[in-house]
């Protein structure tokens, strides 16, 4: 796959996230503490795509790794807020998995992406 179909791909993938985060937010309990954990995990991973998306629109290599290193930070909190769903037993482990995991993937890849680009 070239390079450029494998941004677009990204883009894609991480813009689809956000869409199951925002169904998981609709689905939530309508409890104090889900609400205002949904709405941290909302942002962050709304974040996630916006600032991907940024980045691949940056116009020098600094506004690069500063937009890249703001998509680690949301993928990991977003993480975050997933654990902690689980861990609050707000949503059970097994409806939250497949998002966990895409979530850990996805930090893998931009933090690959950040270093990558740091060595230059």
């Amino acid at each position: 796959m070239e390079t450029i179909e494998k941004i677009e791909a990204f883009k894609q993938r991480t813009k689809q996230l956000s869409l199951r985060v925002i169904r998981l937010f609709q689905a939530l309990p309508k409890t104090d503490e889900a609400r205002i954990i949904g709405k941290q995990l909302l942002r962050s991973a709304t974040s996630v795509a916006a600032n991907y998306r940024a980045a691949c629109r940056s116009r020098s290599d600094a506004e690069f790794f500063s937009k890249i290193s703001i998509v680690v930070e949301e993928a990991d909190e977003t993480l975050f807020w997933l654990e902690i769903l689980w861990e609050a037993e707000i949503i059970s482990h097994v409806k939250l998995q497949s998002l966990l995991e895409e979530y850990e993937e996805v930090v893998k890849i931009v933090n690959s992406i950040r270093h990558k680009r740091k060595k230059k």
